[in-house]
């Protein structure tokens, strides 16, 4: 019998960025709603005709999503926070981008409603499990209910099918919705609200089996995680629910991004007629199920990488799992990617600067059903021919294997003479922060950003023309160091007290460093969504890395050179690196992270050589790289510690080392983010209304911290009044002389007018709050 194809999910940007053209079109007022589901609709259609054109048995839909599926699901099932003002039915546009971006208010007093024009705040957003994927947090409040407010699947189903198109629907679970989700008051458990949720889920489901649907995938990832016995039970509940309300239509529960380990008995256990398993991830699953998979279980191998780039080693990958197919039976068998593959980029033929050798290494999301295509075709030929049909993989394989592109022994070797003086600063703390004070002097509470200021249409413009060989280099420096000094005047009237160069001319945190390292190559097409609208590039890590040159030493001297307050030196730090790029995997992750610390280490000293007293590193994806399972947590964040201080450590005591990290739990963590020792830490708080700072402030957290105050993933302008309040809760917690005033993130991907005005805004609270301290010294003096 022929072992037949499925794919769990197809990228949604479009390959030319459709989507992300059509969103902000439609969010600037230059096209209506329709024109934007219009490009939607299209998107669908081509990726439909697509994965059918490849000969993909399985095709998803509802994958679609015009910002984020988690999201959808929240607005399917009607759990929308009351402050969004829905009254129930079908929920509009306007309501659905105000809980993903926040809307901004009119000024009517009182009204309190998105619908009234009141501005409100958008959901929290946090990430997708491991990956650079964010989403938007659903969250459920004391007595929530959830009614239907319009079937999606049922609706892209319908859609599909009058193209001729037979396709399995996607849903996320109602375990790791309700999992992903968290509570808007004290009291309230989300896993509690399973029974208020399953009917909703049950007449989705009635719906699409009474509409032709055969089979429907529903992805529960969390069963990759550690589950507490209560949680293990909801499964088995919610499973045995949905399959006595539905009769007639297959469950494929779908798992990726890890093994399901503890959890598989559970797992096999549930009413469901398929299950898809991670083997990417978790290889040595296959052996497992050899022996436990139920004989009329309808298994989906995950065997080609839905997460990263790299071309699949096929005649390897047949041997792998020809003994579970053999066991389990080819007619019970589907192959897959390991997941979606939203996670890649869509099409390989696109880049046609690439270097020929390193592309032929590579596969994208197109490839990689084209990989799933040629392994089946390898199954139902037998092993006799297998060889001859992936006669292309293995010398692929090969090449890569032996490329002196690859390998540089002078890396090896300077990885080999770390030692234990170069991983830890000169001074304690406490004695570092006294020499800093006499060194800056700055105020309680200082102002400052992260880095970035909004990237025009000019800056981008001047970038494209340059890139093109339509503005000479000399002009474009020109217009860089024009924009870079009009970003330091402006700083220095609105009184911010400490300053950053604005990296106008860089088009990527992590970009702009890998161009400028051995061992990363760039793309023009391959970008993979990070939320909404925001797409990235990933660099490609294929070889050995070190610094060629001085990469933001220049810049840092023009800016300084503007000013007498202190300029930041600005560089992303070398787990985010690694953790925002598509790293080879023929090296562990830890071995090239502390390639690229050694890297930065360098660029760290020449900076502070060159005057800068005070340097971040960003680190805003140090906790996206955790493993999903606990116990593999500690090996992680040793390495990942160890790589900040390698990169951290080489300067005297006087300079102020600076972290910042995006939207993360830090509870957790915390011991590992106190290990890191960065003399200030700026973190992503306002949307959790400075929550997530309770880990820092429960635990003693010595150092200084910035809490953000303005949420920079939203177009709206947060008023003094409710940065003093987030500034008080900070208070809170922490002592003044901690305390630094700053945004949640880097302000690349906003515009001038919101950014002033709120800059403004929070210059204007922390002169508040100074005041307000003085005014309490006089009271008790």
């Amino acid at each position: 019998m022929t072992i037949t194809t499925a794919n769990l999910g197809f990228p949604r940007i479009g390959a030319r960025r459709e989507l992300k053209f059509a969103l902000e079109s439609y969010w600037a007022g230059k096209s209506s709603a329709h024109d934007l589901l219009a490009t939607a609709r299209d998107l669908r259609a081509k990726n439909w005709a697509l994965q059918k054109d490849k000969g993909i048995a399985t095709i998803p839909s509802n994958d679609f999503s015009l910002y984020d599926h988690v999201l959808d699901t929240a607005v399917m099932v009607g759990a929308i926070p009351a402050a969004y003002g829905w009254k129930g039915g079908p929920v509009d546009l306007k309501t659905y981008f105000a809980m993903a971006r926040g809307s901004e208010g009119c000024g009517h007093a009182g009204c309190g409603h998105v619908e009234h024009g009141h501005g409100v705040p958008a959901l929290e957003m946090t990430k997708w499990f491991d990956t650079n994927y964010h989403y938007m947090v659903p969250e459920f409040s004391a007595g929530q209910t959830f009614e239907l407010t319009a079937n999606r699947p049922l609706n892209a189903f319908r859609e599909a099918k009058a193209l001729g198109v037979h396709t399995r629907p996607v849903l996320l679970g109602p375990l790791t919705f309700l999992k992903l989700g968290k509570a808007a008051q004290d009291g309230v458990s989300p896993l509690s609200l399973l029974d208020k949720l399953l009917p909703v889920y049950g007449q989705v489901l009635a719906e699409l089996s009474q509409a032709g649907a055969d089979w429907v995938q529903i992805d529960e990832p969390c069963l990759v995680l550690d589950l507490t016995e209560a949680e293990r039970a909801a499964f088995a509940h919610a499973y045995e629910t949905l399959s006595i309300a539905v009769s007639g239509l297959k469950i494929m529960l779908a798992t990726y991004f890890g093994a399901i380990g503890d959890n598989l008995e559970t797992a096999l256990k549930l009413k469901v007629a398929g299950l898809h398993v991670d083997l990417v991830r978790a290889p040595q699953q296959a052996a497992v199920l050899i022996d436990k998979a139920p004989a009329d279980l309808i298994l989906s191998l995950g065997v080609i990488d839905g997460r990263n780039v790299w071309r699949a080693d096929l005649a390897g990958l047949f041997k792998r799992i020809q003994p579970l197919i053999e066991a389990h039976g080819p007619g019970n068998v589907q192959l897959a990617p390991s997941s979606s593959l939203l996670h890649v980029p869509i099409d390989l033929t696109l880049e046609t600067a690439l270097d020929p050798e390193l592309t032929s290494w590579l596969a994208f999301a197109n490839q990689k059903l084209d990989e799933l295509a040629l392994l089946a075709k390898a199954f139902d030929a037998g092993s006799a021919q297998a060889q001859k049909v992936f006669a292309t993989s293995i010398a692929a394989a090969s090449a890569r294997l032996t490329s002196v592109k690859v390998h540089d022994p002078l890396v090896a070797g300077r990885l080999k003479q770390v030692d234990a003086t170069m991983l830890r600063r000169t001074s304690p703390f406490a004695k570092r922060q006294r020499l800093q004070q006499q060194r800056l002097r700055l105020p309680l509470f200082p102002t400052t950003t992260i880095g970035s200021f909004p990237q025009t249409a000019d800056v981008r413009k001047a970038r494209s023309k340059h890139a093109k060989g339509e503005l000479s280099y000399v002009d474009y420096q020109a217009f860089l160091e024009d924009e870079t000094a009009q970003a330091i005047r402006w700083q220095e009237e609105i009184g911010l007290d400490v300053l950053v160069h604005g990296e106008f001319e860089r088009n990527d945190m992590v970009q702009y460093f890998g161009e400028q390292l051995s061992g990363f190559a760039f793309t023009q097409h391959a970008w993979v969504q990070s939320y909404g609208s925001r797409y990235v590039r990933p660099p490609i890590i294929y070889g050995d890395v070190s610094r060629l040159n001085p990469m933001t030493v220049a810049w840092w001297k023009y800016a300084q050179s503007l000013t007498a307050k202190t300029v930041k030196g600005m560089l992303t730090g070398p787990v985010t690196i690694l953790n925002w790029s598509f790293v080879r995997d023929d090296l562990p992750r830890s071995t090239v992270c502390k390639q690229i610390a050694l890297a930065i280490r360098d660029e760290v000293h020449d900076l502070a050589e060159a005057g800068a007293a005070m340097i971040q590193i960003d680190e805003a994806a140090l906790r996206e790289g955790l493993p999903l399972r606990r116990a593999d947590w500690k090996a992680y964040l040793d390495w990942a510690v160890e790589s900040f201080h390698l990169c951290s450590t080489g300067v005297s005591d006087e300079t102020q080392i600076h972290t910042h990290m995006c939207y993360s739990e830090f509870n957790d963590i915390m011991p590992a983010i106190a290990a890191m020792d960065a003399d200030v830490i700026s973190i992503e708080t306002s949307r959790s209304k400075m929550e997530l700072l309770s880990a820092f402030t429960g635990r003693g957290y010595p150092n200084e911290i910035g809490p953000g105050v303005y949420d920079i993933h939203s177009p709206r302008v947060p008023a003094v009044e409710e940065m003093v309040e987030l500034l008080d809760k900070a208070s809170e917690g922490l002592v003044a002389g901690q305390i630094w005033v700053n945004p949640d993130c880097g302000l690349k991907t906003r515009k001038w007018e919101e950014v002033k005005p709120a800059l403004v805004n929070m210059v204007a609270a922390a002169i508040r709050l100074r005041a307000s301290l003085e005014r309490g010294r006089a009271v008790h003096s």
